[in-house]
């Protein structure tokens, strides 16, 4: 009797656990980057922290039927946040339009490197996102963003958005020390190599920028982790995560988990904490997972 009442409590606490715990739900299937190696990582970046649950939808391939589509219904009501490592196809009319009124109505959002090159003519998208690259955006898809003497700076001069010169290790500055999600993390930390993106243009509205790395193509800071809020949806950008071997930097892993639980919550209490390995800014901290990186960092092309 004692086993069965001692079984019944242990299956009870970890139910409770589990409900405690944020649901998020990571969508992929297509993109530019290898979405089949990064979603793993960013599925561990976020349960290795104990404070979240991640499920996976992964859309139809490119050039899928339209059967394929009318049958890709994710409910994203049912999580708490939901994370884009997608960069393809338009999503179907209906999927929009429930993702769209899922973020007005409260849910969160992350965007991961990519996905930002994402549904250039979704409006409401470019709107969650606040800035993006590629896709054809320019001039008439809003400014430049940039960080200039400390302060957000709306370039509208004419120009293609999204840029980035060859994969390196570079700084990141934090612009936003009293925000939750960078709040007590080093005022500077180098990052694992990675692409750096630059020339971002977008609404650019409601943005806040956490931190942002000088370009080695614009020589000015571009923002590479923001926040923005849409309706009653909060939104978390980062424009790092180029391959399994950006992602698994320490930093990167820390400022994800903040970013995501911020996105479902508003705050950050569950991955508060500073890692002791967290990076400084002469040393990238790169966290060790078994069978990554699968991929291979560029090596740097002689003078």
């Amino acid at each position: 009797m004692r086993s069965i009442f001692y079984s019944i409590l242990v299956f009870a606490i970890g139910s409770l656990q589990a409900a405690d715990k944020l649901k998020v739900l990571i969508v992929d299937g297509q993109n530019n980057h290898k979405w089949d190696i990064t979603t793993p990582v960013l599925k561990n970046a976020l349960e290795s922290s104990g404070a979240f649950t991640v499920d996976v939808s992964t859309t139809p391939p490119k050039g899928a039927p339209k059967e394929a589509w009318h049958a890709w219904k994710p409910v994203f009501s049912d999580y708490q946040v939901v994370m884009s490592n997608y960069n393809g196809e338009p999503w179907p009319q209906n999927v929009r339009d429930v993702f769209t009124k899922y973020v007005a109505d409260g849910g969160g959002f992350v965007s991961i490197h990519a996905a930002n090159n994402s549904f250039p003519d979704w409006k409401e998208y470019n709107d969650m996102i606040g800035v993006g690259g590629w896709g054809g955006r320019n001039e008439k898809s809003g400014p430049w963003l940039y960080v200039k003497d400390g302060k957000l700076f709306r370039d509208t001069t004419a120009g293609n958005g999204g840029a980035h010169g060859a994969q390196h290790e570079f700084v990141v500055e934090i612009q936003n020390p009293d925000h939750p999600i960078t709040r007590g993390l080093p005022k500077r930390w180098l990052h694992a190599k990675d692409e750096l993106y630059s020339k971002l243009r977008g609404p650019a509205e409601n943005v806040d920028i956490l931190s942002s790395s000088v370009s080695d193509l614009t020589a000015v800071n571009e923002p590479n982790n923001m926040v923005l809020g849409y309706q009653k949806g909060r939104v978390f950008h980062t424009t790092l995560g180029h391959a399994d071997y950006s992602m698994l930097d320490r930093g990167f892993y820390t400022i994800l988990q903040r970013g995501t639980e911020w996105a479902a919550t508003g705050n950050v209490e569950r991955t508060a904490a500073v890692p002791a390995d967290f990076p400084t800014e002469a040393a990238v901290s790169v966290v060790k997972l078994e069978g990554y990186p699968k991929q291979e960092a560029p090596k740097p092309k002689k003078p």
